[in-house]
């Protein structure tokens, strides 16, 4: 107790530089994963993403992100093992911090799209587990995280597939793709609109303490869904198209019309990841700030101060703008050629996967999500779409991802305890 007694505000001021350097690390990861494919489509130039992603970004962190936040992330570990000695807790949060933040930097210099959530993930249990005690992790908390490693990817690497597959078959493959697409894609539209207002209302809106039952939820994305294809079918009848001109150049004109779509989804995907993976970063800054603040008392919500969330928005959009191309490069362009059609496919079944996990408790990652997606839609078109040594080295990141968090995590740790003890 004599520590945070006298260290307290050093340690919070240490806390918040790495909980800023977590926040950049996804950024420059994880919101280029998002962003990804609307620039490896061409539907945005990465110019265009990065702003769209700052407002987006910041927008869903600051207002969606949460007031109060639980202090031990996802449940991992037990916090009654630090009650006689809470420090080792503030130490443990700012190295797991620390950690994580440092691979996302090594991550996102080589383009490897890893999970944030992992990363931290795998922190927290390396220093609990070696510094504290085995028996201080929850371990099935952990299995269910390992195993999502492959449902995840799998689930909407099939959904992007389907989604994939029905725009070829309904649109493409036709004898008239113009006239098709005019018919079909406003129920792409309401799909995407229903779904990623779904995500919103779910992931987002529920930090803001708007709470709603499922069924509210459901009818809410229903009548949203609505007015977005309402809107789309607006603007599509609008495109003027010369049906004397070549095949090729109708389906440029159909790819125009899922750009605009793109535009649409990676807006909402960007709000979703906002107010949802900020508490990777902030998670653990505010669990050392309520400790510190209440003199080594460990409560299992901790309300943020007015700062957190503001350092951990501005954060995200610095790490998206400084250092973000990289993956978004892995993700747009190296795993597989992406058009208009065929990004949103993939994004659109990433927003349907994280609904489905949502409503399961399915731990998640977004990236092995979107990254699953992007696999779905290039095996639509055979395996030899496939980049495979971008897919082998993605693979490898994530299975290092865990065991390198928790080995810096503990480096980390017994630094800080040499340090301030």
């Amino acid at each position: 107790m004599d520590i945070l007694t006298s260290y307290g505000n050093i340690l919070v001021l240490f806390a918040a530089a790495v909980g800023f350097l977590m926040a950049w690390g996804i950024g420059a990861n994880d919101v280029a994963n998002a962003m990804g494919t609307s620039v490896g489509s061409k539907a945005l130039t990465i110019k265009q993403a990065i702003i769209i992603a700052m407002i987006f970004e910041f927008a869903g962190a600051y207002l969606a992100g949460g007031e109060v936040t639980s202090t031990i992330r996802k449940g991992i570990i037990d916090a009654s093992f630090y009650v006689d000695q809470p420090e080792l807790l503030v130490f443990g949060m700012t190295s797991a911090l620390l950690a994580a933040g440092v691979w996302l930097m090594i991550a996102s210099y080589f383009g490897w799209p890893v999970s944030t959530t992992h990363s931290i993930v795998g922190a927290i249990v390396g220093f609990s587990a070696v510094g504290v005690g085995v028996d201080s992790v929850v371990w099935t908390k952990v299995t269910g995280i390992i195993g999502s490693w492959v449902i995840t990817p799998l689930i909407s690497g099939i959904i992007a597939y389907i989604i994939f597959m029905s725009s070829q078959k309904l649109i493409f493959d036709t004898k008239d793709p113009i006239k098709n697409a005019k018919r079909y894609v406003p129920f792409y539209m309401f799909l995407a609109g229903f779904l990623l207002s779904l995500v919103t209302i779910i992931k987002g809106l529920s930090h803001v303490g708007l709470h709603f039952t499922t069924f509210e939820a459901f009818a809410l994305a229903t009548i949203v869904g609505i007015c977005v294809a309402g809107v789309g079918k607006i603007f599509i009848n609008r495109i003027k198209i010369d049906p004397k001109a070549d095949k090729k150049m109708h389906f440029a004109n159909v790819e125009k019309i899922f750009a605009v779509l793109m535009v649409v989804t990676a807006c909402a995907m960007a709000f979703a990841h906002g107010s949802n993976d900020v508490a990777n970063a902030i998670g653990p800054l505010a669990a050392v700030v309520s400790i510190v603040g209440q003199n080594g008392q460990i409560t299992s919500q901790a309300a943020l101060a007015w700062w957190i969330l503001p350092l951990g928005g501005l954060g995200i959009v610095l790490g998206l703008a400084i250092f973000g191309k990289r993956v978004m490069a892995t993700i747009g362009t190296g795993i597989t050629h992406l058009t208009p059609s065929r990004g949103f496919a993939a994004e659109l079944a990433a927003a349907a996967t994280v609904v489905i996990a949502s409503g399961t408790g399915l731990p998640i990652s977004t990236t092995q999500t979107l990254v699953g997606a992007v696999l779905g839609v290039g095996m639509a078109r055979g395996i030899a779409a496939l980049n495979l040594g971008v897919v082998r080295n993605i693979v490898i990141s994530w299975v290092v991802t865990l065991p390198v968090g928790a080995g810096l995590s503990i480096i980390f740790f017994y630094m800080m305890k040499a340090v301030f003890s």
